[in-house]
């Protein structure tokens, strides 16, 4: 009995001398909520973007458990609008690449039934599927910009980072994916006198509020080489085959 009541004291005591800033405040987990995500796609994605499927369907335990972190702990009404929309892009990302393993090998995200209809991914007590997170959470916040962080696990599609999207940094994150992708030579080509761009530009014109003056303003916000106004614009065809480090 004794020896029990001096292990506790030496346990209180242990604790009472540590800095303030070395504790973890109540309520608060000491590893970042999106941290596991990271790991992952610093292990398992090129810097292109291409994904070692291959590789991570060895380790696909560690994307489940990630998975369901994310369901155990659905954004709240007291979450910023940055910690909202970092949540629901690492949630549409990681739920494609969870969708990709569960049908690997596939040679597009296309050959799957219902890939962005069913209803796949927990968030709380709620299932959605991609397409609820892309066109009824992440396109009602607003900022078209959410188009070249998101990832079908396509060619044509943004790249996947090789980072996890967080509150802290999701303004420059997304500007630095905008500007990424809209000078990406293989998915937007700039001729002298036309510029052939991405058909995401064509499927959601309403997001970026654009006609073809305005599209051209919002291209030259992030090219590095402006295009004057009036130069006509066309749209590349879209490849659908799996981002695959394999192929």
């Amino acid at each position: 009995m004794l020896r029990a009541v001096f292990l506790i004291s030496l346990l209180l005591v242990s604790h009472s001398v540590l800095p303030q800033d070395e504790r973890v405040s109540p309520g608060r987990s000491a590893i970042s909520l999106h941290t596991p995500w990271e790991n992952l796609l610093q292990e398992y994605v090129q810097d292109a973007g291409r994904v070692n499927y291959k590789g991570l369907l060895k380790d696909q335990q560690r994307l489940k458990s990630y998975l369901e972190a994310l369901a155990l702990k659905p954004p709240q009404e007291d979450w910023t609008p940055g910690a909202r929309m970092a949540y629901y892009v690492n949630l549409y990302n990681a739920g494609t690449v969870a969708l990709i393993l569960e049908n690997y090998p596939v040679k597009s995200i296309r050959d799957i039934d219902r890939p962005w209809a069913k209803k796949r991914v927990q968030v709380g007590t709620e299932w959605l599927s991609l397409g609820d997170i892309e066109h009824k959470i992440l396109r009602k916040m607003g900022d078209a910009r959410i188009h070249f962080a998101i990832n079908c696990a396509s060619i044509s599609c943004p790249k996947l980072p090789e980072y996890a999207f967080t509150e802290a940094e999701i303004e420059a994150q997304l500007e630095r994916a905008a500007r990424e992708f809209i000078n990406d030579t293989n998915r937007n080509t700039i001729y002298a006198d036309r510029a052939e761009v991405s058909r995401i530009f064509k499927w959601f014109r309403s997001d970026f509020k654009a006609d073809d003056t305005s599209l051209i303003e919002y291209l030259n916000h992030y090219l590095e080489k402006p295009i004057p106004d009036g130069t006509p614009i066309g749209f590349l065809p879209y490849d659908w085959s799996l981002n695959d480090s394999d192929l």
